[in-house]
């Protein structure tokens, strides 16, 4: 035992690096060790060229993303002016036959109302007799007579045309 004190005395500076590449060692173990856990957790995010692969690939497809997200919202805002000249469109009909004569003939009189979504639009009447046929026509806007008033079958048949509904597509 004594000997070894005496080397150890002896080859001091070689004992002190001996423990220091020692102490480095254990360090190292340690280090690798924490990498390799750390590794399990995360996974291996170096992917060489085929991370450089993906990550091109990734900034095509975001690309392409935000290009098709500017034709849906192109879409979008042409299926609105579609929906908006929808409503200019004549789609609300009625038709009402009557006799304007109650003792006289038959339901060869008729009025007809044509109307887009926002009840604007046009009553044409048609009144028979013997001696021939008179047409009328009056414009309609909101739903009401614009110049002209209404008789009983025309205010009918507008309300009959208004009743039905608009289809709106969203």
């Amino acid at each position: 035992m004594q000997q070894i004190l005496n080397l150890i005395l002896a080859n001091k500076v070689t004992v002190i690096l001996a423990a220091v590449v020692f102490l480095q060692l254990l360090w190292l173990i340690i280090l690798q060790v924490s990498f390799r856990k750390l590794k399990k957790k995360t996974g291996d995010f170096n992917l060489g060229e085929v991370g450089i692969k993906i990550e091109a690939e990734l900034a095509k497809q975001e690309k392409s993303i935000r290009a098709l997200d500017k034709d849906v919202q192109e879409l979008y805002n042409i299926s609105n002016q579609i929906n908006n000249l929808s409503l200019r469109g004549l789609h609300k009909v009625a038709l009402i036959r009557f006799n304007p004569f109650k003792e006289l003939g038959g339901d060869q009189s008729f009025s007809i109302a044509l109307l887009n979504g926002k009840n604007n639009g046009i009553v044409i009447s048609s009144l028979h007799t013997r001696e021939g046929t008179r047409v009328y026509s009056k414009a309609i806007a909101g739903g009401k007579a614009e110049k002209y008033p209404l008789t009983e079958e025309e205010e009918q048949v507008v309300k009959n045309a208004m009743a039905q509904e608009t289809k709106k597509i969203n």
